[in-house]
C-alpha cells in the first residue's frame, strides 16, 4: 500500500496530537491513508486480521481515554473537490479527508452558495455526515446530496442518499457504530452565490438581514468565522481555548409532556423577568445547553485559572485543556457541569462527542 504509512511519535503523545482536544494516550500503531483506494483496501485487510480500528479524520470530534487505543488507528487523510451539475442542479463531491473548513471557502471563492453557515467548524469533511454536523441554522441534512460508504461486513463501496442515513439532531445511523467508513460526500449547492435563508437571529443581525433572508455566500462566511472566532470556535494552536472538542454537550430536547414542568423549574431559579432560549423541535422543545451551563452556576473559565481542563473563557459550552491537562481532568469537569445543570433544572445534558475507550463519571 503506496500511499498508507506509519506515523512516528513518541507513544504517549501520538494520539493526543491527532485530536483538537490534544488528549489521549497511544495506540498499537497509527497508519495514516492519503488517498481512497488505501483507505479501503487498509481497512479491508486490517479487517480481514481482526485488528482493532480507530478512524480519525480531523480528530475534532473525539475524546480519548488516558490509556489510548489497543489497535491501529487509521487516519484518514484522502482530499479532493469535483464540482459536478445534477439537473440544473450544481453540486460538490469531496474525499472524506478533505478539511472541511478548505471545502467551503473553495465553494465561496468558486462563485457558490448553500455551505457557508457552516464555515470555520474544525474536523473533515467525511465526519460531517456522521453526525449531521450544524450551525447558525444550517444542519448538514439540510445540504446532503450523497455518501459513498465502505461496508465493512462486505467489502463493498456504494453511494447512498441521506435518506439512508436517518439523518436527525447531531446524529444518523453511522454515528457510535463502525459498521460502515464513510469515502466521499456529495452537498447540493446554490448556482447564483447567494447564502443559504439566514435562520439564526444572531448571524442575521450581524449580516443585517431579516431571519429567512438571503446574502451574497462570502459576506455570510466571513461573519459567520468572525462570530465563531469570537467564541474560541477557529482552530489557532496559540489559544488554549481553541483546544476544545467544539460544544461538548447537544442542545437539550425537553419532551413536550415536561416542558412546561421545567420551564417554570428554570423561572423559578432565574426569574420571570429572564427570557429562557427555547426553539421548537421535534416533540418538545429545545434549550440552549450553554445559556442552562452558565445559569446554574459554571461561567467562562470555570472551575479557575490553574485548572488543567475549564470551561472556555469565550463560550460555556466548549471544555477545554489548558495544555496540562488529561482526558480525566476533562470529563471529571464534564460530569460536574452535567449533575449541575441536572440539580439546578432537572434537564440532562448529553455529550456530543464519540469517547475512546473512556466515559463520563457516573
Amino acid at each position: 500500500m503506496t500511499n498508507s504509512h506509519e506515523i512516528a511519535g513518541s507513544a504517549d503523545t501520538v494520539l493526543a496530537s491527532l485530536t483538537t482536544l490534544r488528549l489521549g494516550g497511544p495506540a498499537r500503531s497509527v497508519v495514516r491513508c492519503d488517498d481512497t483506494d488505501t483507505l479501503v483496501s487498509t481497512i479491508r485487510d486490517l479487517d480481514s486480521r481482526r485488528e482493532p480500528v480507530l478512524l480519525i479524520g480531523g480528530g475534532s470530534n473525539l475524546v480519548i481515554g488516558d490509556d489510548g487505543f489497543d489497535g491501529v488507528a487509521v487516519v484518514i487523510a484522502s482530499s479532493g473537490i469535483e464540482y459536478g451539475v445534477d439537473g440544473d442542479r450544481p453540486f460538490v463531491t469531496a474525499e472524506a479527508g478533505t478539511d472541511w473548513d478548505a471545502l467551503v471557502a473553495d465553494t465561496v471563492a468558486a462563485g457558490f452558495g448553500g455551505l457557508e453557515c457552516l464555515s470555520g467548524i474544525p474536523g473533515a469533511a467525511g465526519t460531517t455526515p456522521v453526525q449531521n454536523v450544524g450551525a447558525y441554522g444550517v444542519e448538514v441534512a439540510d445540504v446532503l446530496r450523497s455518501v459513498r460508504l465502505l461496508d465493512r461486513a462486505t467489502g463493498e463501496t456504494a453511494w447512498v442518499g441521506p435518506e439512508a442515513l436517518d439523518l436527525a439532531y447531531r446524529t444518523s445511523k453511522l454515528k457510535g457504530r463502525d459498521t460502515h467508513v464513510v469515502l466521499a460526500v456529495s452537498f447540493w449547492l446554490n448556482a447564483d452565490g447567494v447564502s443559504a435563508p439566514i435562520a439564526y437571529r444572531e448571524l442575521a443581525r450581524a449580516i443585517g438581514v431579516d431571519e429567512g433572508g438571503t446574502a451574497e455566500a462570502a459576506s455570510v462566511r466571513e461573519r459567520v468565522l468572525s462570530l465563531r472566532a469570537g467564541k474560541g470556535m477557529v482552530l489557532d494552536a496559540a489559544d488554549h481555548d481553541t483546544w476544545s472538542a467544539g460544544s461538548f454537550f447537544t442542545n437539550p430536547i425537553v419532551p413536550e409532556a415536561d416542558a412546561a414542568a421545567v420551564l417554570a423549574r428554570i423561572v423559578a431559579r432565574v426569574g420571570d423577568d429572564v427570557t429562557v432560549p427555547r426553539y421548537p423541535a421535534d416533540a418538545g422543545v429545545k434549550l440552549s445547553a450553554g445559556w442552562l451551563i452558565e445559569r446554574a452556576g459554571f461561567t467562562k473559565g470555570f472551575p479557575g485559572d490553574d485548572a488543567p481542563a475549564r470551561l472556555s473563557t469565550k463560550h460555556t459550552l466548549a471544555l477545554t485543556n489548558r495544555g496540562a491537562a488529561t482526558t480525566a481532568d476533562l470529563l471529571e469537569l464534564a460530569g460536574r457541569v452535567r449533575d449541575g445543570v441536572r440539580d439546578a433544572f432537572g434537564v440532562d445534558l448529553h455529550p456530543e462527542p464519540v469517547f475512546v475507550n473512556c466515559r463520563l463519571p457516573r
